[in-house]
């Protein structure tokens, strides 16, 4: 499976953790990628200029997974907040060639004004829509929606409620991107991967989440 993990320099432990996680889990080999700014940067890829509004470096450049992966197969891209609690091949069990994208199809709506290290908590439609995509490399949407020129130009709204994709956007279970503090055990008493979109362990004040506890065990056994 080619997975991409987004990075960021204040977050190097949570990637860490996230492909940590992923690969213990796994019961197939992984091929896993940081995607990290600077980088596209420096390869001609990304030259968007900053957006005061993004809470992370890699809030647009996730996109660029469908070029990075040659247009072809699927691909994986999640947030690096995540930790994985079982494996992630079974995804694919769900993966559907019809479409451009599958991603779990959140109604989320959050009280918090604020998130991770002071990062303002944005509210729009299909918020972290976007964290977890199964990206259809090859569909006729991502090729012509995702070029390297949308992706640098493309409004938030265009790339993050999933425009691009049209009508046409599968749906994954909760399982694989369960948002800590907002889904409860009666949604999904078992995830496999959980989502500390708020904050996670490796922020101060963010110590005593769901799941939190699991989380620093891979970090103390890493």
């Amino acid at each position: 499976m080619k997975i991409f993990i987004g990075w960021d320099s204040r977050e190097d432990i949570a990637y860490q953790v996230c492909r940590e996680s992923l690969a213990r889990n796994s019961s197939e080999w992984l091929d896993i990628k940081p995607i990290k700014q600077q980088e596209m940067r420096e390869r001609g890829l990304y030259w968007r200029e900053h957006d005061p509004l993004s809470s992370t470096e890699f809030s647009f450049t996730r996109f660029l997974v469908p070029y990075l992966a040659g247009y072809e197969g699927w691909s994986l891209f999640m947030d690096c907040d995540f930790l994985w609690r079982g494996d992630v091949a079974g995804i694919m069990d769900y993966a559907d060639p019809s479409v451009p994208v599958m991603v779990v199809q959140h109604r989320y709506k959050p009280k918090e004004t604020t998130k991770m290290d002071g990062a303002v908590q944005h509210q729009y439609p299909r918020k972290n829509w976007s964290s977890l995509m199964l990206f259809n490399c090859g569909h006729e949407s991502v090729k012509h929606g995702l070029t390297l020129e949308q992706v640098n130009i493309g409004t938030g709204m265009y790339l993050h409620q999933l425009k691009w994709a049209g009508t046409h956007i599968g749906a994954l279970p909760i399982a694989y991107n369960y948002l800590e503090g907002w889904h409860t055990k009666n949604d999904c008493p078992n995830p496999v991967a959980v989502h500390f979109t708020r904050g996670g362990p490796w922020f101060k004040d963010w110590g005593n989440v769901e799941y939190a506890d699991e989380w620093l065990a891979v970090a103390k056994e890493m």
